[in-house]
């Protein structure tokens, strides 16, 4: 049997909830790394937008874009509902913070941190502006401060179960402690709620990964850290 095939950048947060979820259901996929940014003529025949996640099922079906993406794996890999709740309002509150985490984190923290300290050294003739640095870092102290709170009064990201939502944000955090931008003595709450996290058999591989050029934080793959 053909595994799935996921083309993905192991930097990637979208990329690593994909790789989370699939673990977490147990569905073995297949790992072809790809660099985006660099907007290949073959890629982007498959991707016209230029983004990931991809996922290769078959020779008949080739999913684009994180939303199906994700949804495919929630609706075709889950013997029951895991990370989605039944429930129309608990279902809403985990697409808010899934639109929080995929969106408003990213669009505000993640891409920039990810471009100027990674992407950029590999684009010749760039190099990271300490601006957008020292903004990415100033929006990052305001999320963290908003899930902190949230954690503070609940056990997972939406409530008593863990979801979707907490798998997004913890593939977000994850790309960052790689790159030693989290300041945890700052968000303890959070702190804990990503060990919890950190430590589940889905988070295996991805605390194995490692970049070349761009060494793991020193408590990366820490699960006491």
């Amino acid at each position: 049997m053909t595994l799935p095939k996921l083309l993905h950048f192991s930097l990637d947060p979208v990329c690593r909830l994909v790789r989370l979820m699939c673990a977490e259901y147990g569905q073995e996929i297949e790992l072809i790394h790809i660099k985006s940014w660099r907007r290949e003529e073959d890629f982007l025949e498959v991707s016209p937008a230029g983004e990931l996640p991809i996922m290769q099922i078959d020779d008949d079906l080739t999913l684009v874009g994180s939303s199906a993406v994700l949804y495919f794996i929630e609706e075709q890999y889950s013997s029951q509902p895991i990370l989605l709740p039944t429930e129309p309002a608990a279902r809403a509150e985990v697409r808010r913070l899934l639109d929080w985490a995929l969106g408003k984190f990213s669009d505000e923290v993640g891409r920039y941190i990810i471009e100027e300290k990674f992407i950029k050294n590999d684009i010749k003739g760039s190099t990271p502006d300490t601006t957008v640095l020292r903004a990415a870092r100033a929006n990052l102290t305001e999320h963290l401060g908003y899930f902190n709170y949230l954690l503070a009064t609940r056990r997972w990201l939406s409530g008593d179960e863990m979801t979707l939502a907490d798998f997004a944000l913890a593939a977000q955090i994850s790309t960052l402690d790689y790159l030693s931008e989290i300041p945890w003595d700052t968000a303890p709450e959070v702190k804990d709620w990503y060990q919890r996290l950190k430590s589940r058999p889905a988070f295996r591989t991805l605390l194995l990964d490692r970049v070349v050029g761009m060494p793991a934080s020193s408590a990366y793959a820490d699960l006491d850290f």
